[in-house]
């Protein structure tokens, strides 16, 4: 049996060579379909996530859905991003809620289900007060605590959340004594007028308008300096209480993206993050534009995650 000989002109094997060379669209570029992003909470946390996901869209030049899957303190949302293939093609707006959530026991995974994409805002939680109470600042409130110790009920939006951490760090380190009532999502200021607390701490948005109108006051933030949005309110360490806290919020992909397609979602983050229209967004809403890379923002993360740890274990929230 005879083998047949093919044989190669030189222009047919010179357009097969240039038909292997030529790569494929769908293989080598990304973006090439939508990157979704999975939102966690409501206020405050969804309005920056629809802004910075329509700016991403523009810089990365595919649709970057802004999801809403809300519940379990973030668990919901984590869960669910955790479990989408690992290409660059989901997203999920974190915050300091990947410790709380998994400390509090709500999740059985942590933050290393995530590779960091970049940090991207801060925000400052707000203390306030209602007008009409007679404290004009944050030592007239301690003041009056230490006079009637535990008799203060001060306002969390939930058992183990990133404002009763907040609450709780600021008046130990106040040296007083007082009572936390859950009230649920969104409600501190109706809380505060009602008189059914005489305190609360919340994103400062809850508390501007209130505050404007004359019937709520504001009385300090937890940062080390003052913020844009409320310029006339004094911070917790002016008034002689020694505390810098402030809540993170980023991206982040399941654990296992590929480190460009990371890059370029960083890339994209940063130039949204660092635009003037994404500043002048903030100004208005009241968060910090805070830009950190991948790799710093996964060891921020790291870090934070062993402090609230160390927290929620000492207020007896973590589970055992």
């Amino acid at each position: 049996m005879r083998l047949a000989k093919y044989i190669l002109t030189p222009m047919v094997a010179a357009a097969m060579a240039a038909t292997v060379a030529i790569p494929t669209a769908s293989a080598d570029e990304y973006p090439s379909q939508p990157v979704e992003m999975t939102v966690l909470f409501g206020g405050s946390a969804k309005t920056i996530a629809q802004i910075l996901s329509d700016m991403m869209a523009k810089e990365l030049g595919q649709p970057v859905p802004a999801i809403s899957k809300t519940g379990g303190g973030g668990a919901v949302g984590y869960s669910y991003t955790k479990d989408q293939p690992a290409d660059g093609y989901a997203m999920v707006w974190n915050s300091n809620s990947i410790s709380t959530s998994h400390h509090k026991g709500n999740m059985d995974f942590n933050y290393s289900a995530f590779d960091a994409v970049a940090r991207v805002s801060l925000e400052v939680p707000a203390m306030a007060v209602r007008a009409d109470s007679g404290w004009n600042n944050l030592q007239d409130f301690i003041a009056a605590a230490k006079v009637s110790p535990g008799k203060m009920k001060i306002g969390i939006s939930g058992k183990g959340s990133f404002t009763h951490l907040t609450s709780a760090a600021l008046f130990d380190a106040a040296g007083i004594e007082v009572t936390f009532v859950p009230y649920g999502k969104g409600r501190a200021p109706a809380e505060l007028l009602g008189g059914r607390i005489d305190a609360a701490l919340q994103w400062p948005s809850q508390f501007k308008s209130h505050a404007d109108a004359g019937t709520l006051k504001i009385v300090a933030v937890t940062s080390a300096d003052r913020i844009p949005l409320l310029p006339d309110v004094a911070t917790a360490k002016e008034q002689g209480v020694d505390v810098d806290i402030v809540m993170w919020r980023g991206l982040a992909v399941p654990a296992g993206t590929p480190a460009d397609r990371i890059a370029k979602l960083d890339a994209a983050a940063k130039a949204v993050v660092e635009s003037e229209e994404f500043i002048a967004h903030s100004k208005k809403i009241g968060f910090k534009p805070a830009y950190m890379s991948a790799a710093d923002f996964g060891a921020l993360i790291a870090a934070d995650d062993a402090r609230i740890a160390k927290q929620m274990q000492d207020l007896g929230l973590a589970k055992k």
